[in-house]
């Protein structure tokens, strides 16, 4: 069980990692679905099998293909896009570090001033979260139903747009 969570925990880094420092975006959209599903297994290692297969289905699925499509509409290469001088990059590089240094301070050195009541614990199985789904949290998933057709709807904008402007 240690040597998988290892293993998981490698494989979701260094695909973080190529999500940030890989220069094609296809390849930085491919890198993070393996991410999401090392995230999954993270889950399923956690006993969470529902949240694991939402994982799945909203992100490696659904989100990622609505990235590549974007991607794909846009029509990104490296001859429109303007080179950033070098000078720029070590800025944001250093505002980076910085920010970085703040959320690390800020974590290791504030202390927990309130005090939570311990929540009953809930199993990840989908029989017991189903009903809370349903029940209590309706409205906030009948509003990402509402968010994931907007997004379907976005793209479909992005892509008539294009073609509108190639015709004319």
């Amino acid at each position: 069980m240690v040597t998988l969570f290892l293993v998981l925990s490698l494989l979701t880094v260094l695909s973080a990692l190529c999500v940030v420092f890989t220069r094609n975006l296809i390849y930085s959209v491919l890198s993070l679905i393996v991410c999401f599903f090392a995230i999954a297994g993270h889950y399923v290692l956690l006993k969470a099998s529902f949240l694991a297969v939402i994982q799945v289905i909203v992100y490696a699925g659904a989100i990622m293909v609505l990235f590549l499509f974007m991607l794909m509409l846009m029509n990104l290469n490296k001859k429109a896009e303007a080179s950033k001088p070098f000078s720029l990059k070590v800025v944001a590089v250093g505002v980076c570090l910085l920010v970085l240094v703040a959320l690390v301070s800020i974590v290791f050195l504030s202390a927990p001033r309130v005090c939570f009541a311990p929540l009953a614990p809930v199993s990840g199985s989908v029989s017991a979260l189903g009903p809370l789904l349903f029940n209590e949290y309706a409205i906030p998933f009948e509003l990402t139903s509402i968010l994931f057709l907007s997004a379907v709807a976005g793209v479909v904008m992005i892509g008539s747009y294009g073609k509108k402007a190639k015709k004319q």
